[in-house]
């Protein structure tokens, strides 16, 4: 699928520019579409509204790897997190690392691990939101039980060498995690090529659903040293009289799902892949570099790591000196139906595939 295709899909391209994707993925045409199916069949023919899992869990293994039972479906990046690290057996004397102000959902879990007498090690952070290697490995021993990481961070877009993280929790025999919902669906992210052995995201952002969607990816190890902790029925096998999990991912679930959104996010997987994420990637590394040769015309400070094009992603913060004035540019731009975040009180920049290069510049004349 062209680019110029992909756009006529997403109306509010007709509305305004649409550069908050780390936000929220517009809703597109394809998954609209496909949640009104739902809904006229909820309606009319209740009996017959079709079953989601199987085809999400299918979709999201050819995304990322791992087969399609390796796949729990949940409603949010934080209940995937929350998951893991309520359900580690940790004993006393075990430590888990994560990056130092990472999003809440990659925080709050494992701060909250401290209660239980876990060792939290907080790996500090540059400026620029970058995470050095060696600052985690400083902090990573043979009693940590769990290095977790964002794929891509949501303040600033650093975008984290997977591999390398994955080899050096390995090392230590413990398990690798990554918070992907800054990452999936807008570079690969292949699971067991990396080495990931948890990864967990929400379908909301790049992943082109809508909020109330996500999974929990769990391989092998994963799966013998996390233990379910709020099994509900469909994480186990149909009897009342004896607890037996699935063998799979599939323990990690609940209860009913919001099946009308996940159904219609079968159709934005499906448009991923139609539009190919390594396309994707490369686009949204065009339309960037676009944005920073203009930032650096105009001399407008770029908070960002950009140096390094295999740490940029999707993201781009950039700041006007203050937060009064990053905020009075918000504003500005807000008032001209240019939409962007306001994050760590800098102005957070997040094109799409379906972005074009006259959004680009209509957001750099507005400055």
């Amino acid at each position: 699928m062209q680019m110029a295709e992909a756009r006529a899909l997403f109306p509010v391209t007709e509305q305004a520019v649409y550069l908050n994707n780390a936000a929220e993925s517009p809703l597109n045409l394809r998954v609209r579409q496909r949640l009104e199916e739902y809904l006229t069949t909820a309606s009319a023919a209740p009996q017959d509204k079709p079953s989601p899992r199987s085809a999400v869990r299918k979709a999201l293994a050819g995304l990322f790897g791992g087969a399609p039972r390796d796949y729990a479906l949940v409603t949010s990046t934080g209940v995937g997190v929350g998951t893991a690290a309520a359900g580690y057996d940790w004993r006393p004397g075990d430590n888990m690392v994560v990056p130092a102000d990472e999003h809440w959902n990659n925080t709050f879990p494992w701060l909250a691990l401290r209660e239980r007498g876990v060792d939290v090690r907080l790996a500090p952070v540059d400026e620029d939101q970058r995470v050095d290697p060696q600052k985690v490995a400083a902090l990573v021993d043979d009693r940590t039980r769990i290095l977790a990481m964002a794929a891509v961070r949501f303040n600033t877009g650093f975008r984290a060498d997977l591999k390398l993280y994955s080899q050096m929790a390995h090392a230590h025999g413990a398990l690798f995690l990554v918070d992907g919902i800054q990452g999936a669906g807008v570079f690969p992210i292949r699971v067991e090529e990396m080495g990931i052995d948890l990864l967990c995201a929400a379908g909301f952002k790049w992943l082109l659903g809508m909020p109330g969607t996500g999974f929990l990816y769990a391989n092998a190890r994963a799966l013998e040293r996390i233990r379910p902790v709020i099994p509900g029925m469909f994480a186990a096998e149909d009897d009342t009289r004896a607890l037996r999990y699935f063998p799979d991912a599939r323990r990690y679930e609940t209860g009913t799902i919001a099946y009308s959104l996940f159904h219609a996010w079968t159709a934005g997987l499906e448009l991923l892949q139609a539009v190919g994420v390594e396309a994707i990637h490369a686009r949204v590394l065009e339309l960037t570099d676009r944005l920073i040769a203009g930032l650096r015309a105009r001399r407008i400070t770029i908070a960002s790591p950009v140096e390094r094009v295999e740490e940029r992603s999707a993201i781009l913060s950039i700041t006007l000196g203050s937060q009064e004035a990053n905020q009075s540019l918000y504003e500005r731009l807000l008032a001209q139906k240019i939409l962007v975040a306001m994050r760590d009180g800098r102005i957070r920049v997040s094109p799409n595939f379906f972005n074009n290069e006259t959004d680009v510049d209509r957001f750099l004349d507005a400055l």
